[in-house]
């Protein structure tokens, strides 16, 4: 059974009657109902009632229906009010732009704005690259979605995806001090979106595509590396594709396997799925296999395919692995998950080899819950935080954006995502390592230092680099 979450969290007031005993009646009514108590507040009493904000977190909405309703019928309480938390800390939007400099005076306003900010125009005009260290181009990033394929959610479209391009902007800044820009696109059109991400370019020192379905954001991504004079990073797929590869070397530290005698199967080959299967082989692995609904992909397969489909099975399976699911695993070490929840069985789990390595990403349930795997697998790995060992994006792109505007770079290349992927992984010390401890927290703050001094040293030994070589050791 799924945990509660803080994600289903609500405040509800309740007036109790003021009779001893009745808070404890309350509370084994929510435990009873499945609640987890969080804080419990005194709001006001009187000789009759006693009035309490009492805070649970609930495993899901119809779940939270439940509790709530179990409240409704006990005796000596009232429900007054119900406050969602996750819906109260969204009101007004979670962002917002504020100045860096005060402008308190005439002589203030001259220089931020007319007349003052005209030479710093022209100097901009006379010099382009100007614009790094005269704006906010330096340290600010486009997030740019179309709506398609947001979180689990598929095509919700563009304002509905303004929430979580909000949520992204904060991790940005939070974790590496980034400056971030949701940009939520109304078109689904490739040439429409290339175009208004081009027009919007010079304003930005990077551009993360997020949450763009599968193949089209493809085709945005390769058209504009190539247009563009800044930066373009796809998160669902490279953010992915680095946390993956640093949790399987860890991983492989403790079954004591090598990465180019390792089988792989992959299912999901979609975004995410494809920039895996390509960090891997460009680290060494040599035996990948993928799966979709259609069964395993290899060159002779017709059913299902588009064109990154069909590059995938004439790049993997050298083996020729055809069938089902079941059968790419058959001696596999390595299962990799991004696709749908409960596809894999712990029958599927035993026809692995010897210590079996499973990640299981889909979200919000996996493809086979860590409590069914058992003792069947020695390294488990979800994308949920209420397990060990969650693989999480946010590992990644904070930093690794970080090191792209210190280096100033113009584009993203594999060195750079192999690089993150060894930071991230050599934050996890050899103390620390350990079956439930392979990638670190997204709180430790030692991560996105690490990953954009990895990315920035790469940037400058491939030549990527517009800025010369600085203090890598030090964010900024």
């Amino acid at each position: 059974m799924i945990a509660p979450s803080a994600s289903y969290s609500f405040t509800i007031r309740l007036q109790i009657k003021n009779r001893p005993g009745m808070l404890g009646r309350v509370a084994l009514a929510l435990g009873q109902a499945g609640g987890d108590i969080g804080a419990v507040d005194l709001v006001e009493t009187t000789r009759e009632w006693t009035e309490r904000d009492i805070t649970v977190k609930a495993r899901d909405s119809r779940h939270a229906q439940q509790v709530v309703a179990r409240l409704r019928h006990l005796a000596g309480v009232r429900v007054v009010d119900i406050a969602d938390r996750t819906f109260l800390m969204h009101v007004g939007g979670k962002i917002e732009v504020r100045g860096k400099v005060p402008i308190r005076t005439r002589d203030d306003l001259s220089m931020a704005y007319t007349p003052g900010v005209a030479r710093v125009c022209l100097a901009i005009h006379e010099d382009r690259q100007r614009a790094f260290t005269l704006t906010m181009k330096h340290n600010t990033v486009a997030v740019v979605t179309d709506g398609t394929a947001v979180l689990g959610l598929g095509d919700i479209g563009p304002e509905a995806a303004l929430p979580v391009m909000e949520g992204k902007a904060m991790l940005f800044k939070e974790f590496a001090g980034v400056d971030a820009f949701p940009v939520c696109l109304g078109t689904k059109d490739v040439d429409k979106i290339v175009e208004t991400v081009k027009l919007i370019a010079p304003g930005f020192g990077g551009i993360n595509l997020e949450d763009i379905a599968a193949p089209r954001c493809f085709e945005v991504e390769e058209r504009l590396r190539k247009d563009l004079d800044i930066p373009v990073f796809h998160d669902d797929q490279h953010g992915t594709a680095v946390v993956v590869l640093a949790a399987l070397l860890n991983a492989l530290r403790i079954v004591r396997k090598d990465l180019r005698r390792l089988r792989v199967v992959v299912t999901g080959v979609g975004a995410a799925g494809t920039a895996t299967i390509k960090i891997l082989q460009a680290s060494g692995v040599r035996d990948i296999v993928g799966v979709d609904e259609h069964g395993c992909l290899h060159r002779a397969r017709a059913a299902g395919m588009d064109f990154m489909k069909r590059w995938v099975a004439s790049a993997t399976n050298p083996r020729g692995v055809t069938g089902r699911l079941a059968d790419a695993l058959e001696g596999a070490d390595v299962f990799i998950g991004l696709s749908v929840p409960g596809i894999l069985t712990v029958k599927d789990v035993r026809r692995m080899a010897r210590d079996p390595i499973v990640f299981a990403m889909a979200n919000p349930d996996p493809e086979i819950r860590p409590e069914e795997a058992g003792r069947h697998v020695r390294v488990m790995a979800t994308g949920r935080s209420d397990y060990p060992n969650q693989i999480n994006n946010v590992l990644v792109f904070p930093g690794f954006f970080r090191g792209l505007l210190d280096a100033r770079a113009r584009t993203v290349n594999d060195e750079m995502k192999l690089a993150a992927a060894r930071a991230l992984a050599a934050c996890v010390s050899r103390s620390e390592l350990g079956a439930e401890y392979i990638i670190p927290s997204v709180f430790n703050k030692a991560v996105a230092p690490a990953v954009a001094a990895g990315v920035a040293r790469a940037a400058h030994d491939t030549a990527a680099a517009r800025r010369r070589r600085v203090d890598l050791s030090r964010i900024r």
